[in-house]
Parts: structure tokens; C-alpha cells; sequence
């Protein structure tokens, strides 16, 4: 049996704190939450403390943030209904750049692997894809509608430029640009939860996409390309997302946030049970009909719903917690 062990617990925000984000190198992570500030967060010997505190960048909380690849830019996501780019570039962070068009809160902010896309949703429905144009310059490349609720969360694929987004009306769908028209298409619609989809992560490779739902529920679901050797149909030589494995019984409530180790393989997820768990794929897991066991749980990680987990990108085993309780954990999972 693997272990769940508490290695840091930090306090800092008011109020209730809704996501944190690794820096690349791990060695640095950013927090926000409802008392719309940001904090960057590093590791000096053994303690981690707050070096810089965000705090004019929002007037309503702060939902999500995120590095950019390179480590030198922030994006962080809010209610207020704007996105705001951060960088260093003088020496101390300031806010560069604020995206606006979205027609009320902002859900999620995801960097695309070259850091030359970003893409935001809202709660009105619609998912932006936007292109770095130049220094703090940012242009809206595409508006895209095909969600029926509140998009919740907007995560890229780890290699290729292609966007996942998970939803209030119970999908997750697939965007890709197509090469003829340059313009961004949904390209597969992934149906399978009965409720609220929270949170979504892809696996290294990007071949498979971890889902969690209001539903209580865990989804792996796999890319079926044109030619696959499984003999599935890809109608209009589109690739198609089958969910080839369901984990349930293990969450009691809805499971906010999931997180595909890119180090590990290990799975994280986040719940409104306070609890945090971690799945490993069994050793006989086979592609088309993959197993997944529970490797270890902590049933009270938090004392109220755990909102974000992460796994640190360059540490592996390292996890970083935050909850409605007010406090960000940082984890070390053994096998």
C-alpha cells in the first residue's frame, strides 16, 4: 500500500483558496483564491513562505491560475471576468497585460505547450482561444460556443495544439485548428457523466485524459486516431475519445480536481468529502479496457472541500493541496 504523508501545511490567504499552480521548475508555486490575491510561494531550506503578494490585478476572486511554460509568465482567471498576464520582466511582477470579452466569470486559463496560445471559459458558456501577438500583446484567435452550460476548465494537450474543455452541461469537448481555413473547430464531444464536469488532465503522451464530475466519478477516456488498430470507427477521419474506464464508489461527493502525474502515472483527485486520493494503473491494465486501484487515501486531507491538487512537474511525488479551509498541504506519495 502506497502513503499519503503531510510534509508542509501553509496559511497566508482570507478566505477560501480555489487553485494553486506549480512553477515548471518546481520550485516555486503561485495560490489565489477568494480574497483576490496572488501568492508565489518558494522553498528556502526546509520552509516554504510567501516572496510576493498580487494583490491589483482583480476586484472578485481569483479562480485559477497558471504558468506559462517558459516559467516567465502568470495567468490567473476571475470572476471579475478578466484574465490577467503577469511577468517579471522589471524585476518585480506586475500585471502586463488584462484580457477582456468574456461576459461575466472567468472559470480557467490554460497555456498551450509552446506558450504561444492561451485559452479562457467563462461562465458564459463559451471557450477563447487567444495568440501571444508580442510583448504583452494578445489577440483573440477564436470564440467558441459549443457548450450548452458554464464551461468549467480549459486544459491543452502536453504536445499538440489541441484543447480540452469540461462542462456544466456534463461534456468535455476537443478543439483543433484546421489547416485549410485556419479556424478552430470542435472536433469529438465526450458524453458519458451524468453531471458537472470539473476537472480534466491528460495523461504524458496526451493519448488519454483523466475526467472528475459532480457525478462522483473518475473517467479515463482514449484517443482512437483514423487507423487505430482497435478497428473504431473516426467518422470524417476524426479522431474519437472513448471512455474505456469508469472508477466509482470511492468518492462520496463531487469531485472537483483531478491530476495526471506526467512523472509517475499516478492519478490525484480532489473532493468535496475533504478527502484526497491517489489511483495507479494495475500492472495487467490493458489499453482498451485499462484497471486503476486506489493506491492510498487521505479521507480528512482538508477539514472542508478540497479544491485544487497538483502534482509538482519536476518532483516526482510531490503533490500541492488547497481547500475552502484556508490552507494549502503539500504531500510526498510513496509507493
Amino acid at each position: 500500500m502506497g502513503r499519503l504523508i503531510l510534509e508542509h501545511t501553509l496559511q497566508g490567504h482570507k478566505g477560501r483558496i480555489w487553485g494553486v499552480a506549480w512553477h515548471p521548475k518546481g520550485n516555486v508555486f503561485a495560490s489565489c483564491g477568494e480574497d483576490k490575491a496572488i501568492r508565489i510561494w518558494s522553498l528556502t531550506g526546509n520552509t516554504w513562505s510567501t516572496k510576493t503578494i498580487l494583490s491589483d490585478g482583480h476586484k472578485r476572486t481569483i479562480r485559477e491560475i497558471q504558468w506559462s511554460p517558459c516559467g516567465q509568465f502568470l495567468a490567473s482567471a476571475s470572476f471579475d471576468a478578466t484574465t490577467a498576464i503577469w511577468s517579471k520582466s522589471s524585476g518585480e511582477f506586475e500585471c502586463n497585460a488584462t484580457l477582456e470579452g468574456h461576459e461575466n466569470e472567468v472559470k480557467s486559463v490554460s497555456w498551450s505547450r509552446s506558450g504561444g496560445l492561451l485559452a479562457t471559459c467563462s461562465r458564459d458558456k463559451s471557450v477563447w482561444i487567444w495568440e501571444v501577438a508580442g510583448d504583452d500583446e494578445f489577440e483573440c484567435a477564436a470564440v467558441l460556443n459549443p457548450h450548452t452550460q458554464d464551461v468549467k476548465r480549459v486544459v491543452w494537450h502536453p504536445t499538440k495544439e489541441i484543447l480540452a474543455s469540461a462542462s456544466y452541461d456534463n461534456t468535455i469537448k476537443m478543439f483543433a485548428e484546421d489547416a485549410l481555413d485556419s479556424d478552430w473547430d470542435c472536433t469529438a464531444t465526450l458524453s458519458s457523466h451524468t453531471s458537472t464536469v470539473w476537472g480534466i488532465d491528460f495523461d504524458a503522451d496526451g493519448e488519454r485524459l483523466v475526467s472528475c464530475s459532480d457525478d462522483t466519478t473518475l473517467k479515463i477516456w482514449r484517443a482512437y486516431h483514423p487507423g487505430n488498430e482497435a478497428g473504431v470507427a473516426t467518422p470524417d477521419k476524426q479522431t474519437v475519445w472513448k471512455c474505456v474506464c469508469t472508477l466509482s464508489g470511492q468518492h462520496s461527493r463531487a469531485v472537483y480536481d483531478v491530476s495526471w502525474c506526467k512523472l509517475t502515472g499516478l492519478i490525484a483527485s480532489a473532493c468535496g468529502d475533504d478527502g484526497i486520493r491517489i489511483f495507479k494503473e494495475c500492472s495487467d491494465s490493458k489499453p482498451d479496457e485499462p484497471t486503476f486501484e486506489q493506491l492510498t487515501a487521505e479521507e480528512s486531507a482538508h477539514e472542508q472541500d478540497v479544491n485544487s491538487v497538483k502534482w509538482n512537474p519536476a518532483v516526482a511525488g510531490q503533490l500541492i493541496s488547497c481547500s475552502d479551509d484556508g490552507t494549502i498541504k503539500i504531500w510526498k506519495v510513496t509507493e
